[in-house]
């Protein structure tokens, strides 16, 4: 059974104090070794996964149908709820977790590679189509917005749960993958319409502005971009990395 919430009433609280950093410090994980999931989604994708929350957070008017099972739990004043919240409508819950322990690199796993993506709602979608189509892992190369940052674990939607996740990783952790990598590119390489893509392989996608940096697309096998017949530049890379990571998972389905 779920214990009974403790009340919390004073934005002095320690614990609120905590929390609120958790909530909304982009840091605030690696020093705690915990996250923060807001949102009914999140924390039902995370139960999906087998993972239990460290504690369970609500708002008073959080009504007792949404409450989920949890060995702790809080109940926080509305005001105070809102004030944590990051979110211009506060959902009236969240779980915190501890940080995942460390995974170890699968060398023949389907692996997309993010190589210094600064936006957090790029990162998220990627996440959610890297799980979407099958891969397995996800490298976080230094400079990547933290894949267990607040922001990008709301715009991962739980895809986060399903993943291998490496954050802030060093480029020769890619030295260890035994599946090609492919380099996208706006401007080079081969159309992805005509390249023979292998499967498994390591999608690398990069920085908006700058794309792949040298010392990573050494690395790869292959080059690819895609075709664009409107006319326009580029693509945003959330939308690239879903037409990617589709036509090379797609004749293995």
């Amino acid at each position: 059974m779920s214990a009974a919430p403790t009340a919390i009433a004073s934005a002095a609280n320690p614990q609120f104090k905590l929390l609120r950093q958790l909530a909304q410090d982009n840091g605030a994980w690696r020093k705690q070794q915990r996250v923060w999931l807001e949102g009914d989604h999140l924390c039902r994708a995370a139960l999906a996964r087998g993972l239990q929350p460290q504690l369970a957070v609500y708002a008073r008017s959080c009504p007792p149908e949404w409450r989920l099972p949890a060995a702790q739990a809080i109940e926080l004043a509305d005001p105070l709820f809102a004030a944590l919240s990051s979110l211009e409508s506060p959902a009236p819950m969240g779980f915190v977790l501890d940080l995942p322990a460390a995974p170890v690199l699968d060398p023949q796993a389907p692996t997309v590679v993010l190589d210094r993506l600064q936006d957090a709602g790029n990162v998220g979608s990627v996440l959610r189509s890297a799980a979407a189509f099958g891969y397995r892992q996800v490298v976080a190369l230094k400079g990547t917005a933290a894949l267990w940052s607040p922001k990008v674990l709301r715009a991962g939607m739980g895809a986060h749960f399903g993943l291998r996740l490496f954050d802030a990783a060093a480029p020769e952790l890619l030295d260890a993958l035994a599946v090609p990598l492919l380099a996208t590119s706006s401007h080079g390489g081969e159309l992805l319409h005509r390249a023979r893509l292998p499967w498994p392989c390591a999608w690398v996608l990069g920085h908006e502005g700058q794309g792949v940096s040298d010392a990573v697309a050494a690395r790869a096998a292959l080059a690819v971009r895609i075709a664009q017949p409107g006319g326009e530049e580029s693509l945003n890379v959330a939308a690239a990395a879903a037409i990617c990571l589709h036509a090379a998972a797609a004749p293995s389905a």
